[in-house]
Protein backbone atom coordinates (compact mmCIF):
# COMPACT_ATOMS: atom_id res chain seq x y z
CA UNK A 1 0.00 0.00 0.00
CA UNK A 2 1.12 3.52 -0.73
CA UNK A 3 -0.61 5.94 1.65
CA UNK A 4 1.27 8.90 0.18
CA UNK A 5 0.45 8.20 -3.47
CA UNK A 6 -1.61 10.83 -5.21
CA UNK A 7 -3.10 11.22 -8.65
CA UNK A 8 -0.54 12.64 -11.10
CA UNK A 9 -0.71 16.36 -11.81
CA UNK A 10 -2.61 16.90 -15.06
CA UNK A 11 -0.88 18.62 -17.94
CA UNK A 12 -3.98 20.68 -18.63
CA UNK A 13 -7.53 21.03 -17.40
CA UNK A 14 -10.82 21.40 -19.19
CA UNK A 15 -11.87 19.84 -22.51
CA UNK A 16 -9.42 18.14 -24.84
CA UNK A 17 -7.29 20.71 -26.70
CA UNK A 18 -6.15 18.47 -29.56
CA UNK A 19 -6.85 20.25 -32.87
CA UNK A 20 -9.36 18.31 -35.00
CA UNK A 21 -6.89 18.38 -37.92
CA UNK A 22 -3.93 17.25 -35.77
CA UNK A 23 -2.77 14.68 -38.32
CA UNK A 24 -2.09 17.52 -40.77
CA UNK A 25 -0.23 19.69 -38.27
CA UNK A 26 3.28 19.60 -36.78
CA UNK A 27 3.45 17.68 -33.48
CA UNK A 28 6.31 17.74 -30.98
CA UNK A 29 6.64 14.67 -28.74
CA UNK A 30 8.52 14.98 -25.45
CA UNK A 31 9.87 11.58 -24.44
CA UNK A 32 9.45 10.24 -27.96
CA UNK A 33 11.67 7.21 -27.28
CA UNK A 34 9.24 5.49 -24.88
CA UNK A 35 7.56 2.26 -26.00
CA UNK A 36 4.11 3.69 -26.59
CA UNK A 37 5.27 7.11 -27.77
CA UNK A 38 7.68 5.72 -30.36
CA UNK A 39 5.05 3.31 -31.69
CA UNK A 40 2.44 6.05 -32.01
CA UNK A 41 5.03 8.37 -33.58
CA UNK A 42 5.82 5.74 -36.21
CA UNK A 43 2.11 5.30 -36.96
CA UNK A 44 1.59 9.05 -37.38
CA UNK A 45 4.66 9.38 -39.61
CA UNK A 46 3.24 6.68 -41.88
CA UNK A 47 0.03 8.70 -42.07
CA UNK A 48 1.98 11.75 -43.20
CA UNK A 49 2.01 13.75 -39.95
CA UNK A 50 5.01 16.03 -39.46
CA UNK A 51 6.81 15.20 -36.22
CA UNK A 52 9.67 16.25 -34.01
CA UNK A 53 10.56 14.83 -30.63
CA UNK A 54 13.05 14.87 -27.79
CA UNK A 55 14.44 12.19 -25.50
CA UNK A 56 17.25 11.95 -22.99
CA UNK A 57 18.22 8.45 -24.16
CA UNK A 58 19.51 7.13 -27.47
CA UNK A 59 18.11 3.99 -29.06
CA UNK A 60 17.73 2.18 -32.33
CA UNK A 61 14.05 3.16 -32.33
CA UNK A 62 14.98 6.85 -32.32
CA UNK A 63 17.28 6.27 -35.26
CA UNK A 64 14.43 4.58 -37.14
CA UNK A 65 12.06 7.46 -36.38
CA UNK A 66 14.68 9.89 -37.62
CA UNK A 67 15.11 7.91 -40.81
CA UNK A 68 11.31 7.96 -41.27
CA UNK A 69 11.28 11.76 -41.20
CA UNK A 70 11.02 12.83 -37.55
CA UNK A 71 13.36 15.51 -36.25
CA UNK A 72 14.98 13.96 -33.16
CA UNK A 73 16.41 16.22 -30.45
CA UNK A 74 18.67 14.87 -27.70
CA UNK A 75 18.21 16.22 -24.16
CA UNK A 76 15.30 18.43 -25.16
CA UNK A 77 15.51 22.05 -24.06
CA UNK A 78 12.94 24.83 -23.98
CA UNK A 79 14.22 26.57 -27.09
CA UNK A 80 14.24 23.46 -29.27
CA UNK A 81 10.50 23.16 -29.90
CA UNK A 82 10.17 23.88 -33.64
CA UNK A 83 8.42 27.14 -34.45
CA UNK A 84 5.82 25.39 -36.64
CA UNK A 85 4.62 23.17 -33.75
CA UNK A 86 0.83 23.11 -33.27
CA UNK A 87 0.61 20.57 -30.43
CA UNK A 88 3.04 19.30 -27.78
CA UNK A 89 2.60 15.73 -26.55
CA UNK A 90 4.27 14.41 -23.39
CA UNK A 91 5.04 10.87 -22.32
CA UNK A 92 3.47 9.80 -19.02
CA UNK A 93 6.98 9.77 -17.54
CA UNK A 94 7.53 13.50 -18.24
CA UNK A 95 6.85 15.80 -15.24
CA UNK A 96 4.47 18.71 -15.72
CA UNK A 97 7.28 21.22 -14.93
CA UNK A 98 9.62 19.90 -17.66
CA UNK A 99 11.39 22.75 -19.47
CA UNK A 100 9.84 21.99 -22.86
CA UNK A 101 6.31 21.85 -21.43
CA UNK A 102 6.85 25.13 -19.58
CA UNK A 103 8.07 26.73 -22.80
CA UNK A 104 5.12 25.34 -24.74
CA UNK A 105 2.68 26.95 -22.32
CA UNK A 106 4.59 30.23 -22.51
CA UNK A 107 4.08 30.18 -26.26
CA UNK A 108 0.40 29.34 -25.82
CA UNK A 109 0.76 25.88 -27.39
CA UNK A 110 -1.67 23.16 -26.29
CA UNK A 111 0.03 20.41 -24.23
CA UNK A 112 -1.47 16.93 -23.87
CA UNK A 113 -0.37 13.51 -22.71
CA UNK A 114 0.46 10.59 -24.99
CA UNK A 115 -2.73 8.76 -24.00
CA UNK A 116 -4.89 11.71 -25.04
CA UNK A 117 -3.38 11.67 -28.51
CA UNK A 118 -3.78 7.89 -28.66
CA UNK A 119 -7.44 8.35 -27.74
CA UNK A 120 -7.88 10.94 -30.49
CA UNK A 121 -6.42 8.52 -33.04
CA UNK A 122 -8.66 5.71 -31.76
CA UNK A 123 -11.77 7.91 -31.99
CA UNK A 124 -11.38 7.91 -35.79
CA UNK A 125 -11.49 4.11 -35.96
CA UNK A 126 -13.28 1.11 -34.48
CA UNK A 127 -11.09 0.85 -31.38
CA UNK A 128 -10.00 -2.30 -29.56
CA UNK A 129 -8.09 -1.64 -26.32
CA UNK A 130 -6.26 -4.33 -24.36
CA UNK A 131 -5.77 -3.58 -20.66
CA UNK A 132 -4.52 -5.43 -17.59
CA UNK A 133 -1.63 -5.46 -15.17
CA UNK A 134 0.10 -8.18 -17.21
CA UNK A 135 0.03 -9.50 -20.76
CA UNK A 136 -1.08 -6.35 -22.59
CA UNK A 137 1.67 -6.17 -25.20
CA UNK A 138 1.55 -9.83 -26.21
CA UNK A 139 -2.24 -9.93 -26.39
CA UNK A 140 -2.46 -6.66 -28.33
CA UNK A 141 0.13 -7.84 -30.84
CA UNK A 142 -1.48 -11.29 -31.08
CA UNK A 143 -4.91 -9.83 -31.88
CA UNK A 144 -3.47 -7.37 -34.42
CA UNK A 145 -1.69 -10.28 -36.11
CA UNK A 146 -4.83 -12.43 -36.25
CA UNK A 147 -6.91 -9.57 -37.67
CA UNK A 148 -4.22 -8.88 -40.25
CA UNK A 149 -4.10 -12.56 -41.21
CA UNK A 150 -7.89 -12.44 -41.57
CA UNK A 151 -7.56 -9.65 -44.14
CA UNK A 152 -9.06 -6.94 -41.90
CA UNK A 153 -5.84 -4.89 -42.17
CA UNK A 154 -6.00 -3.11 -38.77
CA UNK A 155 -3.91 -0.22 -37.54
CA UNK A 156 -2.20 -0.94 -34.22
CA UNK A 157 0.04 0.40 -31.47
CA UNK A 158 1.89 -2.08 -29.27
CA UNK A 159 4.35 -1.29 -26.47
CA UNK A 160 6.84 -3.82 -27.83
CA UNK A 161 8.65 -4.70 -31.05
CA UNK A 162 6.81 -7.42 -32.98
CA UNK A 163 8.83 -8.81 -35.91
CA UNK A 164 5.82 -10.40 -37.65
CA UNK A 165 4.04 -7.04 -37.61
CA UNK A 166 7.07 -5.07 -38.77
CA UNK A 167 7.57 -3.28 -35.44
CA UNK A 168 5.41 -1.86 -32.67
CA UNK A 169 2.89 -0.01 -34.82
CA UNK A 170 1.29 -0.15 -38.20
CA UNK A 171 -1.14 1.68 -40.43
CA UNK A 172 -3.83 -0.44 -42.05
CA UNK A 173 -6.65 0.36 -44.42
CA UNK A 174 -9.23 -1.45 -42.31
CA UNK A 175 -11.60 0.12 -39.79
CA UNK A 176 -10.05 -1.49 -36.68
CA UNK A 177 -7.42 0.10 -34.45
CA UNK A 178 -5.89 -2.20 -31.84
CA UNK A 179 -3.99 -0.54 -29.00
CA UNK A 180 -2.40 -1.39 -25.69
CA UNK A 181 -4.24 0.38 -22.86
CA UNK A 182 -1.92 1.16 -19.96
CA UNK A 183 -3.23 1.86 -16.46
CA UNK A 184 -0.14 3.84 -15.37
CA UNK A 185 -1.06 7.47 -14.70
CA UNK A 186 -4.66 6.41 -15.52
CA UNK A 187 -3.66 6.73 -19.17
CA UNK A 188 -6.28 4.28 -20.43
CA UNK A 189 -9.11 6.54 -19.28
CA UNK A 190 -8.51 8.61 -22.42
CA UNK A 191 -9.53 5.68 -24.63
CA UNK A 192 -13.12 5.13 -25.78
CA UNK A 193 -12.96 1.78 -27.59
CA UNK A 194 -15.68 -0.28 -29.26
CA UNK A 195 -14.16 -3.46 -27.83
CA UNK A 196 -11.81 -4.03 -24.90
CA UNK A 197 -10.21 -6.66 -22.72
CA UNK A 198 -9.27 -6.59 -19.04
CA UNK A 199 -6.76 -9.39 -18.56
CA UNK A 200 -6.13 -9.04 -14.81
CA UNK A 201 -6.06 -6.48 -12.01
CA UNK A 202 -3.21 -6.47 -9.48
CA UNK A 203 -1.15 -4.11 -7.37
CA UNK A 204 1.29 -2.06 -9.43
CA UNK A 205 2.13 1.59 -10.09
CA UNK A 206 1.66 2.40 -6.41
CA UNK A 207 3.51 5.65 -7.05
CA UNK A 208 0.29 6.96 -8.61
CA UNK A 209 -2.40 4.77 -7.01
CA UNK A 210 -3.19 4.75 -3.32
CA UNK A 211 -4.02 1.03 -3.08
CA UNK A 212 -5.53 -1.93 -4.90
CA UNK A 213 -9.06 -0.59 -4.43
CA UNK A 214 -8.11 2.56 -6.32
CA UNK A 215 -6.54 0.48 -9.09
CA UNK A 216 -9.70 -1.59 -9.40
CA UNK A 217 -11.81 1.57 -9.63
CA UNK A 218 -9.62 2.87 -12.46
CA UNK A 219 -10.23 -0.35 -14.41
CA UNK A 220 -13.96 -0.03 -13.71
CA UNK A 221 -13.91 3.51 -15.08
CA UNK A 222 -12.03 2.28 -18.16
CA UNK A 223 -14.65 -0.45 -18.65
CA UNK A 224 -17.50 2.04 -18.36
CA UNK A 225 -15.93 3.99 -21.22
CA UNK A 226 -16.50 1.17 -23.71
CA UNK A 227 -19.27 1.87 -26.21
CA UNK A 228 -22.73 0.73 -24.99
CA UNK A 229 -23.12 -1.53 -28.03
CA UNK A 230 -19.55 -2.81 -27.60
CA UNK A 231 -17.91 -5.74 -25.85
CA UNK A 232 -15.54 -6.26 -22.94
CA UNK A 233 -13.73 -9.59 -22.54
CA UNK A 234 -12.91 -10.27 -18.87
CA UNK A 235 -10.74 -12.81 -17.07
CA UNK A 236 -13.10 -15.04 -15.08
CA UNK A 237 -10.17 -16.44 -13.08
CA UNK A 238 -9.50 -12.98 -11.62
CA UNK A 239 -11.99 -12.09 -8.88
CA UNK A 240 -11.41 -8.36 -9.30
CA UNK A 241 -12.16 -8.58 -13.02
CA UNK A 242 -15.31 -10.57 -12.32
CA UNK A 243 -16.45 -8.01 -9.76
CA UNK A 244 -16.67 -5.37 -12.50
CA UNK A 245 -19.48 -7.09 -14.42
CA UNK A 246 -22.43 -5.39 -12.63
CA UNK A 247 -20.85 -1.97 -13.24
CA UNK A 248 -20.41 -2.27 -17.00
CA UNK A 249 -22.88 -0.92 -19.50
CA UNK A 250 -21.91 -2.98 -22.54
CA UNK A 251 -21.74 -6.62 -23.57
CA UNK A 252 -19.47 -8.87 -21.51
CA UNK A 253 -17.83 -12.20 -22.34
CA UNK A 254 -15.59 -14.07 -19.94
CA UNK A 255 -12.49 -16.18 -20.45
CA UNK A 256 -11.47 -18.74 -17.83
CA UNK A 257 -8.87 -21.46 -17.54
CA UNK A 258 -10.11 -22.48 -14.07
CA UNK A 259 -13.45 -20.75 -13.44
CA UNK A 260 -16.60 -21.29 -15.54
CA UNK A 261 -16.61 -18.87 -18.47
CA UNK A 262 -17.95 -18.17 -21.95
CA UNK A 263 -14.57 -19.18 -23.42
CA UNK A 264 -12.65 -22.08 -21.82
CA UNK A 265 -9.84 -24.52 -22.61
CA UNK A 266 -10.45 -28.27 -22.37
CA UNK A 267 -8.08 -31.24 -22.47
CA UNK A 268 -5.13 -29.03 -21.59
CA UNK A 269 -1.78 -30.77 -22.13
CA UNK A 270 1.90 -29.88 -22.47
CA UNK A 271 3.30 -30.73 -25.89
CA UNK A 272 6.87 -29.81 -26.81
CA UNK A 273 7.00 -27.52 -23.78
CA UNK A 274 3.91 -25.55 -24.89
CA UNK A 275 0.24 -25.98 -24.02
CA UNK A 276 -2.27 -27.50 -26.42
CA UNK A 277 -6.00 -27.33 -25.67
CA UNK A 278 -9.49 -27.50 -27.11
CA UNK A 279 -11.38 -24.21 -27.27
CA UNK A 280 -14.91 -24.38 -25.89
CA UNK A 281 -17.24 -21.44 -26.53
CA UNK A 282 -20.75 -21.42 -25.11
CA UNK A 283 -20.49 -25.14 -24.41
CA UNK A 284 -19.48 -26.03 -27.99
CA UNK A 285 -16.00 -27.24 -28.92
CA UNK A 286 -14.59 -25.14 -31.77
CA UNK A 287 -11.27 -26.88 -32.31
CA UNK A 288 -7.82 -27.47 -30.85
CA UNK A 289 -5.08 -24.85 -30.43
CA UNK A 290 -1.35 -25.35 -29.97
CA UNK A 291 0.18 -21.84 -29.78
CA UNK A 292 3.90 -21.32 -30.28
CA UNK A 293 4.12 -19.25 -27.09
CA UNK A 294 5.14 -21.01 -23.88
CA UNK A 295 3.51 -20.67 -20.48
CA UNK A 296 0.19 -21.45 -18.85
CA UNK A 297 -0.62 -17.73 -18.84
CA UNK A 298 -0.61 -17.68 -22.66
CA UNK A 299 -3.64 -20.01 -22.70
CA UNK A 300 -5.88 -17.27 -21.29
CA UNK A 301 -4.35 -14.66 -23.59
CA UNK A 302 -5.04 -16.87 -26.62
CA UNK A 303 -8.68 -17.22 -25.58
CA UNK A 304 -9.01 -13.43 -25.24
CA UNK A 305 -7.67 -13.07 -28.79
CA UNK A 306 -10.13 -15.71 -30.00
CA UNK A 307 -13.07 -13.99 -28.30
CA UNK A 308 -12.28 -10.54 -29.70
CA UNK A 309 -11.47 -11.79 -33.20
CA UNK A 310 -14.71 -13.81 -33.18
CA UNK A 311 -16.65 -10.67 -32.26
CA UNK A 312 -14.99 -8.89 -35.19
CA UNK A 313 -16.49 -11.53 -37.47
CA UNK A 314 -13.36 -13.62 -38.11
CA UNK A 315 -14.21 -17.29 -38.90
CA UNK A 316 -12.90 -19.89 -36.46
CA UNK A 317 -10.55 -21.55 -38.97
CA UNK A 318 -8.85 -18.20 -39.58
CA UNK A 319 -8.67 -17.46 -35.85
CA UNK A 320 -7.12 -20.87 -35.22
CA UNK A 321 -4.50 -20.47 -37.96
CA UNK A 322 -3.59 -16.95 -36.85
CA UNK A 323 -3.23 -17.83 -33.17
CA UNK A 324 -1.00 -20.79 -33.99
CA UNK A 325 1.18 -18.83 -36.43
CA UNK A 326 1.97 -15.98 -34.02
CA UNK A 327 5.59 -16.08 -32.79
CA UNK A 328 5.41 -13.42 -30.08
CA UNK A 329 6.89 -10.04 -29.28
CA UNK A 330 10.51 -9.18 -28.57
CA UNK A 331 11.67 -9.59 -24.99
CA UNK A 332 8.93 -12.10 -24.16
CA UNK A 333 10.83 -15.30 -23.30
CA UNK A 334 12.94 -14.54 -26.34
CA UNK A 335 15.79 -16.91 -27.15
CA UNK A 336 18.80 -14.63 -27.65
CA UNK A 337 21.24 -17.41 -28.37
CA UNK A 338 22.37 -20.97 -27.70
CA UNK A 339 26.09 -21.59 -27.34
CA UNK A 340 27.67 -24.89 -26.38
CA UNK A 341 24.43 -26.26 -24.93
CA UNK A 342 23.73 -23.14 -22.85
CA UNK A 343 20.54 -21.27 -23.73
CA UNK A 344 20.25 -17.52 -23.09
CA UNK A 345 16.76 -16.02 -22.90
CA UNK A 346 15.45 -12.51 -22.27
CA UNK A 347 12.09 -11.31 -20.94
CA UNK A 348 10.38 -8.04 -20.04
CA UNK A 349 8.92 -9.36 -16.74
CA UNK A 350 9.20 -6.73 -14.00
CA UNK A 351 6.34 -7.62 -11.60
CA UNK A 352 6.26 -10.58 -9.16
CA UNK A 353 3.37 -12.29 -10.95
CA UNK A 354 5.15 -11.96 -14.30
CA UNK A 355 8.38 -13.31 -12.82
CA UNK A 356 6.67 -16.42 -11.47
CA UNK A 357 4.84 -17.06 -14.75
CA UNK A 358 7.97 -16.54 -16.86
CA UNK A 359 10.15 -18.80 -14.72
CA UNK A 360 7.49 -21.53 -14.89
CA UNK A 361 7.25 -21.12 -18.66
CA UNK A 362 11.04 -21.34 -19.04
CA UNK A 363 11.15 -24.57 -17.05
CA UNK A 364 8.30 -26.13 -19.04
CA UNK A 365 9.69 -25.05 -22.39
CA UNK A 366 13.40 -25.86 -21.92
CA UNK A 367 13.62 -28.23 -18.92
CA UNK A 368 16.98 -26.78 -17.80
CA UNK A 369 19.43 -28.51 -15.51
CA UNK A 370 19.77 -25.19 -13.68
CA UNK A 371 17.84 -21.98 -14.21
CA UNK A 372 19.80 -18.75 -13.74
CA UNK A 373 17.72 -15.61 -13.39
CA UNK A 374 19.30 -12.18 -13.82
CA UNK A 375 16.69 -9.73 -12.59
CA UNK A 376 16.98 -5.96 -12.91
CA UNK A 377 14.38 -4.31 -10.63
CA UNK A 378 12.49 -1.53 -12.42
CA UNK A 379 11.77 1.58 -10.35
CA UNK A 380 12.70 2.02 -6.72
CA UNK A 381 9.10 2.70 -5.71
CA UNK A 382 7.79 -0.52 -7.28
CA UNK A 383 10.63 -2.48 -5.65
CA UNK A 384 9.88 -1.00 -2.24
CA UNK A 385 6.11 -1.40 -2.37
CA UNK A 386 6.27 -5.03 -3.59
CA UNK A 387 9.57 -6.09 -1.97
CA UNK A 388 8.23 -9.13 -0.05
CA UNK A 389 6.33 -10.43 -3.08
CA UNK A 390 9.37 -9.90 -5.31
CA UNK A 391 11.51 -11.96 -2.91
CA UNK A 392 9.04 -14.86 -3.04
CA UNK A 393 8.68 -14.78 -6.81
CA UNK A 394 12.06 -16.39 -7.58
CA UNK A 395 11.29 -19.80 -6.04
CA UNK A 396 11.65 -21.57 -9.41
CA UNK A 397 15.11 -20.11 -10.09
CA UNK A 398 18.21 -22.00 -8.95
CA UNK A 399 20.39 -18.89 -8.89
CA UNK A 400 19.41 -15.20 -8.92
CA UNK A 401 21.77 -12.35 -9.84
CA UNK A 402 20.61 -8.78 -9.20
CA UNK A 403 22.23 -5.57 -10.54
CA UNK A 404 21.29 -2.08 -9.37
CA UNK A 405 17.67 -0.97 -9.65
CA UNK A 406 16.82 0.70 -12.95
CA UNK A 407 16.20 4.31 -12.00
CA UNK A 408 13.22 5.83 -13.82
CA UNK A 409 10.41 8.21 -12.85
CA UNK A 410 11.26 8.10 -9.12
CA UNK A 411 12.61 10.97 -7.03
CA UNK A 412 16.08 10.95 -5.47
CA UNK A 413 14.38 10.53 -2.07
CA UNK A 414 12.67 7.37 -3.30
CA UNK A 415 15.97 6.17 -4.68
CA UNK A 416 17.48 6.28 -1.20
CA UNK A 417 14.70 4.23 0.42
CA UNK A 418 15.46 0.85 -1.16
CA UNK A 419 18.45 -0.80 -2.82
CA UNK A 420 19.01 -3.93 -4.87
CA UNK A 421 20.86 -5.38 -1.88
CA UNK A 422 17.60 -5.28 0.08
CA UNK A 423 15.95 -7.59 -2.45
CA UNK A 424 18.93 -9.95 -2.41
CA UNK A 425 18.80 -10.13 1.39
CA UNK A 426 15.07 -10.96 1.29
CA UNK A 427 15.62 -13.74 -1.27
CA UNK A 428 18.38 -15.24 0.86
CA UNK A 429 16.27 -14.99 4.00
CA UNK A 430 13.65 -17.13 2.23
CA UNK A 431 16.21 -19.80 1.39
CA UNK A 432 17.04 -18.71 -2.14
CA UNK A 433 20.46 -18.38 -3.74
CA UNK A 434 20.99 -14.73 -4.70
CA UNK A 435 23.89 -12.36 -5.24
CA UNK A 436 24.16 -8.63 -5.81
CA UNK A 437 26.41 -7.73 -8.74
CA UNK A 438 25.93 -4.07 -9.68
CA UNK A 439 27.89 -4.09 -12.95
CA UNK A 440 26.67 -5.86 -16.08
CA UNK A 441 30.22 -6.86 -16.98
CA UNK A 442 30.59 -8.65 -13.64
CA UNK A 443 27.35 -10.55 -14.24
CA UNK A 444 28.48 -11.67 -17.69
CA UNK A 445 31.81 -12.80 -16.22
CA UNK A 446 30.10 -14.77 -13.45
CA UNK A 447 27.75 -16.51 -15.89
CA UNK A 448 30.52 -17.24 -18.39
CA UNK A 449 32.46 -18.96 -15.63
CA UNK A 450 29.69 -20.78 -13.73
CA UNK A 451 26.85 -21.58 -16.15
CA UNK A 452 27.14 -25.01 -17.78
CA UNK A 453 25.76 -26.83 -20.83
CA UNK A 454 22.13 -27.74 -20.14
CA UNK A 455 21.54 -24.60 -18.08
CA UNK A 456 19.26 -21.72 -19.04
CA UNK A 457 20.15 -18.10 -18.32
CA UNK A 458 17.13 -15.81 -18.26
CA UNK A 459 17.52 -12.04 -18.02
CA UNK A 460 14.40 -10.20 -16.84
CA UNK A 461 13.32 -6.60 -16.36
CA UNK A 462 11.81 -3.57 -18.08
CA UNK A 463 15.12 -1.69 -18.25
CA UNK A 464 18.26 -2.47 -20.23
CA UNK A 465 19.07 -5.88 -18.73
CA UNK A 466 18.87 -7.41 -22.23
CA UNK A 467 22.43 -6.13 -22.63
CA UNK A 468 23.56 -8.87 -20.25
CA UNK A 469 21.91 -11.55 -22.39
CA UNK A 470 23.49 -10.25 -25.59
CA UNK A 471 26.84 -9.65 -23.87
CA UNK A 472 26.89 -13.22 -22.57
CA UNK A 473 26.09 -14.70 -25.98
CA UNK A 474 28.82 -12.59 -27.56
CA UNK A 475 31.32 -13.60 -24.88
CA UNK A 476 30.53 -17.31 -25.20
CA UNK A 477 30.75 -17.27 -28.99
CA UNK A 478 34.08 -15.42 -28.87
CA UNK A 479 35.55 -18.21 -26.73
CA UNK A 480 34.32 -21.15 -28.80
CA UNK A 481 37.17 -23.37 -30.01
CA UNK A 482 38.05 -22.98 -33.67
Amino acid sequence: MSPTAVAPKPLHTGPCVIPPDFERRHLHLVGIGGCGMSALAALLLRRGTRLSGSDAQTSGELERLGAAGAKIIRHGAAGEIPSETALVVASAAIPADHAELTEARRRGLPVVKYAELLGAVMDRCEGIAISGTHGKSTTTAWLAFVLREAGLDPSFVVGATVPQLGGGSGVGHGRHFVAEACEYDRSFLHLRPRRAAILNIEEDHLDCYRDLAEIREAFATFGRGVAPDGLIVLNADDARCQSLVPELGCGVQTVGTCAPADWQPANLALSDGRYAFDVVHGGAALGRLHPRLAGRHTVGNALVVAALAHDCGVPWDTVQAGIEAFEGARRRLELRGEVGGLRVLDDYAHHPTEIRATLQAARERYNPQRLWCVFQPHQHSRTRFLLADFARSFALADHVLVPDIYFVRDSERERERVRAEDLVARIRAGGGDAAYLPAFDAIVERLACDARPGDVVLTMGAGNIWKVADGLVQRLRAHLPD
